[in-house]
């Protein structure tokens, strides 16, 4: 079985190179592209103010974070989580480039790009042309997007795993996932959920109707116009 983890941060800003800090870590197993159930989550002191545009985004104030962990102390055991293994995250680099800067902070070695799996590239070679943000994505998989009111990591990491089944190619609408058994080995299948009901196709976003126009009109004859 392969065993990949599907990971998220959140910082006070975009530029480590800046001084901007890790203040949240969350990660989550996957065997063979699907979630086990196990997961690795964290808040971090980043020993730093908290800007307010980026408390606009993620909620987290400096007083949150205030007696949290500093990033030196969790750091091995996010490493001992993840292991050898492959990482997957919406925009990859924007986060191996945080979590490199704080263990290199920490005199530990980097992640290495050639684990890196980026779902944003991903999506963007599935869907030219079209927003792929992770909201975008969810609206477009249908996913419910009704608790994200901000960027948490734990929640952007599970919605995320559904989009990344998605991207690797979906499961069977009307199937729910099951977890049967726990630990690195545990199995993962398919059950029946007979409560569940289809589900309407979510109406695009403006930006998502003026990107397809565009991409229309680069095509030659296409069928959407006759």
């Amino acid at each position: 079985m392969k065993r990949s983890i599907l990971f998220d941060t959140e910082t006070t800003g975009l530029d480590p190179a800046s001084g901007d800090r890790v203040i949240e870590i969350a990660a989550l197993e996957l065997v063979d592209d699907l979630p086990t159930g196990n997961h690795y989550h964290t808040l971090v002191d980043p020993e730093r103010d908290v800007p307010a545009e980026a408390t606009r985004v993620h909620g987290f104030t400096r007083e949150d974070l205030h007696g949290q962990p500093k990033f030196a102390e969790v750091a091995q055991g996010f490493l001992d989580f993840v292991q050898g293994d492959p990482l997957i995250a919406h925009n990859a680099r924007f986060d191996f480039g945080f979590l490199n800067a704080e263990l290199a902070a920490c005199g530990l070695p980097p992640l290495e790009s050639s684990r890196m799996v980026d779902t944003l590239e991903i999506a963007k070679k599935r869907f030219p042309g079209l927003p792929n943000s992770l909201d975008a994505l969810c609206r477009r998989f249908e996913i419910d997007l009704s608790a994200r009111t901000t960027h948490n990591a734990l929640l952007d990491c599970k919605l995320l795993a559904e989009v990344y089944v998605e991207l690797m190619g979906g499961r069977q609408r009307g199937l729910g996932l099951m977890h049967q058994s726990g630990g690195r080995g545990g199995v993962a299948t398919y059950v029946r959920d007979p409560n569940r009901s289809p589900r309407r196709m979510a109406p695009p976003s403006a930006e998502e109707d003026a990107a397809h126009a565009a991409f229309v009109g680069t095509l030659k004859e296409p069928i959407w116009l006759r």
